[in-house]
């Protein structure tokens, strides 16, 4: 088996409406996101790869479209626009179309997530 995958980035504003008061992430604040989709499988006998990168990046883009740019909090399913939910909010939606293994969202270069799906 082997795993391979995409970077994509973004940039969005969110608040986070569930933390205590004062915590400075309830403030409305933004984040250059980076966004890494993994896929897993075996390598094709013909084309020696798992997945064409472009299949990846094709699957992504309408929901980077849906994300750039944006307030999260105002996109169905991320009201509560964590890490952890976001990266749940693109896997249930990429979950159909590529065999992920992971996906991972950064907020910043040393904070993140890494989501492998429910049974992960």
């Amino acid at each position: 088996m082997m795993e391979i995958f995409r970077e994509f980035s973004f940039e969005a504003a969110h608040r986070l409406p569930n933390v205590r008061s004062g915590h400075k992430c309830a403030r409305m604040h933004g984040h250059s996101y980076r966004i890494e989709i993994r896929v897993r499988g075996p390598a094709g006998a013909d084309t020696g790869w798992v997945l064409d990168f472009a299949d990846i990046k094709d699957a992504f883009g309408p929901l980077r479209e849906q994300l750039d740019h944006q307030c999260l909090n105002d996109i169905d399913g991320l009201e509560n626009p964590t890490s952890e939910n976001l990266a749940r909010w693109i896997w249930d939606r990429l979950a159909g179309t590529l065999p992920l293994s992971a996906v991972q969202v950064r907020e910043t270069a040393a904070s993140g997530c890494v989501y492998t799906g429910d049974a992960g």
